[in-house]
């Protein structure tokens, strides 16, 4: 069974059509990537499975479970997702404490004591940052908030829209290297977003790769690093990626 598995969907923001016939099935365990340039419909995709875009047609499972087009609780328990910028995901009043401790209380589950700094341990964070607030943190400290916010629910799934984009090239290893390691510890399952092929290399399986809210080519990464992909928008992409280490 596969964690995740998208048949035929479509994607709709009023009467513009984003995403277009679009299926893929993502493995347990698995990190697949999803890579396009800008306005391709790869953050609309993670935007449907979430319900953060409910107006969409098709099929979405999780684990084999159809996915209805709101978030309730059984769904955030299963997959969370991390955001693009650690500035903007989080609450600016709220401190750490108080982001990690949400969740947990509105699921019922008790024991915040021991659980936000032992998650925020397994992230990477010093608990003694557990009473700040994102203004004293860096920007590497707060995407490790974010992502310790997403597991406290202890979810099987983790949608991964451009989790180190709005970082710091030296903090961006570091940040890829936790969710590799958060990913065998906890057996996670990931769909990555990203325009940034080497991380794509890094860090997933397989990718797809999107053109105009399309899938033009799924391969597995090996194809990225040997520069054997198929498609001629898919090689494209690679290019200008080898032009920008380049450069």
């Amino acid at each position: 069974m596969s964690a995740i598995s998208l048949r035929n969907v479509q994607v709709s923001y009023g009467d513009t059509r984003v995403v277009e016939d679009l299926s893929l099935d993502v493995a347990q365990g698995e990190c697949f990537g999803l890579v396009g340039e800008s306005g391709s419909g790869k953050s609309t995709v993670l935007r449907a499975i979430t319900g953060l875009a409910p107006d969409w047609t098709g099929q979405i499972e999780l684990f084999g479970q159809p996915r209805g087009k709101t978030i309730d609780r059984e769904f955030a328990a299963l997959c969370q997702m991390v955001f693009q910028d650690p500035y903007g995901s989080l609450h600016p009043r709220q401190t750490v404490d108080a982001t990690l401790s949400e969740p947990l209380a509105i699921h019922g589950i008790g024991d915040a004591d021991r659980l936000v700094p032992e998650m925020m341990t397994a992230c990477g964070l010093d608990p003694k940052f557990r009473f700040r607030l994102p203004h004293q943190l860096s920007g590497g400290q707060r995407q490790r908030v974010a992502i310790a916010r997403a597991l406290m629910l202890k979810p099987k799934i983790l949608l991964l829209d451009e989790p180190t984009s709005a970082l710091d090239v030296s903090v961006q290893a570091e940040i890829l290297n936790l969710l590799k390691r958060l990913r065998r510890e906890q057996n996670l399952t990931y769909i990555l977003v990203t325009h940034d092929l080497p991380v794509v290399s890094f860090l997933c399986d397989r990718l797809a790769v999107m053109q105009q809210g399309r899938i033009v080519e799924i391969a597995p990464v090996s194809a990225l690093k040997s520069g054997n992909m198929s498609h001629a928008y898919s090689r494209e992409l690679v290019a200008k990626s080898a032009d920008r280490v380049a450069g």
